[in-house]
């Protein structure tokens, strides 16, 4: 019995602690996952030096529930032009000549069973930069956030903590202290029982800018299962 009890412990120990390196690290959620890709594209060249919107290349993220890499047209537009013999791009110009779509490694990839709508949160003022981390200045994009259920929770439950402005989705630099108060106070108003005036104040916190667009937008994200598991 006691050779029996100390080999079940160990088994016990050793099971649970191959659960927790597994489920509650980075390896399970993949944060700092960083695949290469077929084709460089340094993101911190194009959007924080050159002054490219995410839109350009994501053209869907506002209107379906699935963003979109570009295709190949998209990446010809500039590049028949620019750094149009650059040997990195070859895989670019073999896609265009040939009509096969680049073979791009999803990094950000939502699992089957969870339904996930880009449409419905970035029009309502959640950011790129909630989800996917500061990739203007990512010369070489990875999975900044662990994306797994508790995380997603974390903003269902307190959206106040993440919202902005509808006309900063896409800027990733964003900071609440950018906001004059004036300005807003005039645009969205204030949450409902605030008497001090905001009009007067030097900045806004997060969580006031984000309370205030809560109430005005009427954001209740879902928290039971059926909201993202239908």
């Amino acid at each position: 019995m006691p050779i029996k009890l100390v080999v079940c412990g160990i088994v016990i120990v050793c099971g649970l602690t191959g659960a927790t390196w597994y489920y509650v690290t980075p390896k399970y959620t993949k944060v700092r996952y960083q695949p290469i890709q077929p084709v460089p594209f340094p993101h911190d060249i194009h959007v924080a030096q050159l002054g490219m919107d995410c839109r350009y290349c994501h053209s869907f993220v506002e209107v379906a529930a699935q963003s979109n890499v570009p295709n190949t047209q998209v990446c010809m537009n500039c590049h028949t032009q620019v750094a149009k013999d650059n040997p990195k791009l070859e895989p670019v110009r073999a896609s265009w000549k040939t009509g096969d779509p680049i073979d791009w490694v999803w990094i950000h990839r939502t699992v089957d069973y969870v339904y996930y709508n880009h449409a419905a949160h970035v029009n309502r003022g959640i950011s790129c930069f909630s989800c996917h981390g500061p990739v203007n200045h990512m010369s070489v994009v990875y999975q900044a956030k662990p994306h797994s259920m508790a995380w997603c929770l974390e903003c269902h439950r307190h959206p106040e903590n993440f919202l902005r402005p509808e006309d900063q989705v896409f800027n990733l630099d964003w900071n609440p202290e950018d906001v004059k108060p004036a300005e807003f106070v005039a645009k969205y108003g204030k949450p409902h029982g605030m008497t001090e005036d905001w009009s007067k104040r030097k900045t806004l916190s997060q969580s006031e800018i984000g309370q205030t667009l809560k109430e005005r937008w009427n954001i209740t994200p879902p928290q039971n299962c059926q909201g993202c598991h239908r």
